[in-house]
């Protein structure tokens, strides 16, 4: 049966995978190994070749990262994925694919911190420059466009923000263009609360580590191929020009305009010369527990959904509050837009600013006995997070501020618990 006839719910637990052929195993199996017996000569030589496509060494492909892949690529629509070894480095592999030194890409200023410091930082240090536009608009961004644009960038639902981009304007800007759109849909859930490649994005990259895998006991990421751009267009020599490190094989002609399995010549090229040559790896067994969570992905998504909207609801009357921010609320600037390109919720994070100023925040936290301190998102456990001096610390007052970054300002990922013990919790903490 078609993936495109199945639900998300059983795409979840079935897609990418069929009964082991040797043992009827009907759960996916945990390949824990580095290297794989060739069948022949010649086989591994067409391997080696990229004439056709198998196991050759775990740092390229495993059958349970596999599985993975195939699972994530039917769950967000695209044509291919390829795993890393973490969200940031699922970034990095999907940039450096199709921008080089010289170029420049445009990204929203509404950024996760790290990411905030790889483009600013590591970027700049490889002779690529990220413009940063004033908001996430298609005109904003589009205002910094010149003959070395490259791609343009956006977090769905950016953190710790949570604007929600207008993504059919930034598709058809890009589209006037002539260049692919990024989406980071790691607030997206694997899919089950929105899925940027059906409203226009070319490449979708997720921090797997969070709803994902959703335990809080394993580091991915995931890099989604839409298969709808035109690599070979001229702009981008590294699809169309000869590889070296391939005998000049063309990555466009061969895997893009006439490849008998649809156009992955993004998804070949950021496995063959990114993974392989940089070798942020995701290990089989992160790929396993990637699995297991994702079997329960909507269950746990949608606990989660309903927690943090009756929990920004609480907090918004609370007394010791000063403002609540949050898609799902109606006064949110981004409410109409979420109602649009959300599905299912309005996300799974928050956050909400304590009245008293940095020092009243830093009791808060310290009073804490339920809720985690920790820097994450996106576990089954309610997580709190004081953005001002830890994922954002980095910045200065003025990018801070111009992100949304505030001294009292607290991040709250919800998690499964009773939504009445974190309300008692939090009303311990803030009272």
């Amino acid at each position: 049966m078609s993936t495109d006839q199945l639900h998300f719910e059983t795409l979840q637990i079935h897609a990418g995978q069929v009964p082991d052929p040797v043992t009827g195993c009907c759960t996916v199996p945990l390949y824990q190994t580095s290297a794989y017996q060739f069948k022949s000569a010649d086989y591994a030589a067409n391997l080696f070749s990229l004439k056709e496509f198998g196991n050759i060494y775990t740092r390229l492909q495993n059958p349970t990262t596999d599985v993975f892949e195939r699972r994530m690529a039917a769950l967000e629509k695209g044509v291919a994925a390829v795993a890393t070894a973490s969200g940031q480095a699922a970034q990095f592999i999907a940039i450096h694919n199709f921008v080089q030194a010289g170029d420049n890409f445009i990204t929203s200023p509404y950024l996760y911190g790290g990411t905030y410091n790889q483009f600013k930082v590591a970027f700049k240090r490889m002779g690529i420059e990220v413009r940063v536009a004033g908001s996430d608009s298609a005109e904003d961004m589009a205002r910094l466009i010149d003959r070395n644009t490259k791609g343009l960038y956006v977090e769905n639902i950016g953190n710790p923000t949570f604007n929600v981009p207008d993504f059919e304007a930034l598709a058809a800007m890009a589209a006037s263009y002539d260049l692919p759109l990024v989406v980071d849909n790691t607030f997206g859930m694997g899919g089950y609360l929105c899925r940027p490649i059906e409203w226009g994005a070319h490449i979708v990259v997720h921090s797997a580590t969070k709803w994902i895998g959703g335990h809080g006991n394993s580091i991915a990421g995931i890099i989604v191929d839409a298969g709808a751009y035109n690599w070979g267009n001229g702009k981008y020599p590294q699809f169309s020009d000869s590889s070296e490190g391939y005998h000049g094989l063309n990555f466009w002609e061969t895997f893009g305009s006439n490849s008998p399995h649809g156009n992955i010549a993004f998804a070949v090229r950021a496995r063959m010369e990114g993974v392989r040559d940089l070798g942020p790896t995701i290990s089989p067994f992160n790929s396993f527990l990637m699995l297991q969570g994702l079997e329960t992905l909507s269950l746990r998504a949608q606990r989660t959904l309903d927690n943090t909207m009756e929990m920004s609801l609480w907090l918004k009357e609370h007394p010791k509050v000063e403002s609540v921010n949050y898609p799902g609320l109606p006064d949110n600037k981004y409410h109409q837009l979420a109602g649009k390109y959300l599905r299912n919720g309005f996300g799974g994070v928050l956050s909400f600013r304590v009245k008293g100023g940095k020092e009243a925040t830093g009791r808060v936290l310290d009073r804490l006995q339920l809720i985690d301190h920790v820097t994450n998102i996106g576990d089954v456990r309610t997580i709190i997070t004081y953005p001002a001096t830890t994922t954002h610390q980095q910045l200065s007052d003025e990018e801070q501020q111009a992100v949304g970054v505030y001294p009292n300002l607290l991040r709250l990922s919800l998690g499964l618990e009773h939504i009445d013990d974190i309300k008692a919790d939090l009303d311990r903490a803030l009272s």
